[in-house]
């Protein structure tokens, strides 16, 4: 059996979240906190679930986007990316990376670990717009509709929604309950992909002959 025709949860799955400093910093945008969470047979192992503030090397100025507790100089003396990068090669490398909008997070990630190859990203956000029709497709919408926010917070106390170890661990969770929405039997890997898998590069655009300049970007959204 090839590993596409094995169940889902057999595949290597790691849930992510990164907390940016802003897209509308475009290539300057700093890592401010990650965590990662490997999934065993479909679900979070929070034994060995990884999370870390990194310090960008300057102060992050106050925005709506930027969760509690990273903004200012809050996160120096905390380890920087350059510290921890063998951690996060050897967690992610070859996996499969779920999340919540994940490709936003994985931009991020591979431009500043540009050296870590992945297999693919599953994107639950994507899944859910195949499971709901209508309403709010925010993570935290999203795992309050399906009354998963007490078992997030449960399984992760020491963090909070909008910060990476909450939003790595809804995202873990809510992978399993929207598949058992969205499929009358446990899917493949490659029936999951169908639905939910999305590039790991961004496809080649381009660029208008007489750009007209727009709204500056508002920043990595919190879902």
């Amino acid at each position: 059996m090839t590993p596409a025709n094995q169940p889902w949860h057999a595949a290597n799955l790691v849930a992510l979240d990164l907390e940016g400093s802003g897209a509308h910093e475009r290539g300057d945008e700093q890592i401010l906190e990650i965590a990662a969470i490997r999934l065993v047979d479909g679900e979070p192992d929070m034994a060995t679930a990884y999370s870390s503030c990194l310090d960008p090397g300057r102060a992050i100025p106050a925005k709506p986007w930027i969760s509690p507790g990273l903004s200012g100089l809050a996160l120096q003396g905390q380890p920087t990316l350059a510290k921890i990068r063998g951690d996060l090669l050897a967690r992610l490398a070859g996996t499969y990376l779920v999340g919540h909008n994940i490709g936003v997070d994985w931009r991020l990630l591979h431009r500043h670990l540009p050296d870590l190859t992945i297999t693919g990203l599953i994107d639950t956000h994507r899944l859910a717009k195949a499971v709901h029709l209508t309403g709010k497709l925010g993570l935290t919408d999203l795992l309050s509709h399906h009354q998963l926010s007490g078992a997030v917070t449960a399984a992760a106390p020491d963090s909070r929604p909008h910060r990476a170890l909450w939003d790595t661990t809804g995202a873990a969770l809510l992978l399993p309950t929207l598949i058992r929405r969205h499929f009358t039997s446990d899917p493949t890997l490659a029936q999951l992909l169908d639905v939910a898998g999305i590039p790991t590069a961004p496809a080649a655009t381009t660029p208008p002959a007489n750009p007209q300049p727009g709204p500056e970007p508002q920043g990595t959204l919190f879902d």
